[in-house]
């Protein structure tokens, strides 16, 4: 079943988030980019990246204001992001439940790419004031989130069960996918260097590779696992209910419905 996107991605709001999604990935990767204590200080590159990242999405966001996005949809979205930023509290913090990604991904799939990731940031940024977790971890938790509400958006067409099914599998794997990105913005200085598995300079690509994949399973799987979980579990139970509301809400608000204006209508007068 197709909808009408909530928000338009006019070419111009398209190569700015291509280009936002590029900057990203750096700023996740910075590891392999830039070496600790490049700009004087070993906790200065995720900080610099942190800052691009907060303006990236201020970039970002302003465009799809601008043009991309009516009243109803920005009302959808306020809602939403109410909603996940109440739903984070009920599960963060044990055992890697988190309960805001199951609503990311469906309003990614039925309201479209740019709603997604605009969703995204806005549900991790009201979540983080609400719960007092701000901090230079945010907008990597922020953009994090955005390329999971975003990618939802481009998942290919499904129906019934099958389109659950799909939406449950991606919701799995991008758990593993949001846990795997965020680590890569500590992982340079939270072991010790003698470490196996820390960071060190001047390795090259391959073995540096090979140890973050090792810090990764060692310090995070079973924390991922657990996001993961939540995931497959709350969008195969709750993916078919949630899936028909918010169509319906998409139907009957009509995103970005043309605007038709009547001629106006002339009475004839009688002759008295």
């Amino acid at each position: 079943m197709t909808t009408t996107a909530a928000i338009r991605l006019t070419p111009r709001i398209a190569v700015v988030m291509v280009l936002s999604a590029f900057l990203g990935i750096v700023a996740f990767f910075w590891p392999f980019v830039v070496a600790p204590g490049k700009f004087g200080s070993n906790y200065a590159p995720p900080l610099i990246f942190g800052v691009l990242l907060v303006l990236v999405l201020c970039v970002v966001l302003s465009e799809i204001a601008e043009g991309g996005i009516d009243s109803k949809a920005l009302a959808m979205l306020g809602v939403l992001s109410a909603v996940n930023a109440a739903l984070r509290p009920l599960g963060a913090g044990t055992a890697g439940i988190e309960t805001v990604f199951f609503v990311l991904v469906l309003a990614g799939r039925v309201y479209g790419p740019g709603f997604g990731f605009t969703l995204g940031c806005t549900s991790l940024f009201a979540s983080a004031l609400i719960t007092g977790g701000v901090g230079p971890w945010m907008p990597y938790q922020m953009f994090g989130c955005a390329f999971v509400g975003m990618l939802a958006g481009f998942l290919p067409r499904a129906t019934g069960r099958r389109e659950v099914l799909m939406l449950a599998v991606y919701g799995s794997l991008s758990g593993y996918l949001f846990g795997f990105l965020l680590n890569l913005s500590f992982w340079p200085f939270s072991l010790d260097p003698n470490s196996s598995i820390a960071y060190l300079p001047g390795l090259p690509f391959t073995e540096q590779w090979q140890r973050y994949i090792a810090f990764d399973i060692a310090t995070s799987l079973g924390w991922d696992t657990g996001r993961a979980v939540t995931n497959f579990v709350c969008i195969l139970l709750a993916g078919p209910a949630v899936l028909t509301t918010f169509r319906r809400a998409a139907r009957k608000a009509r995103f970005r419905a043309p605007v038709r204006f009547a001629e106006p209508r002339t009475v004839d007068s009688e002759p008295t």
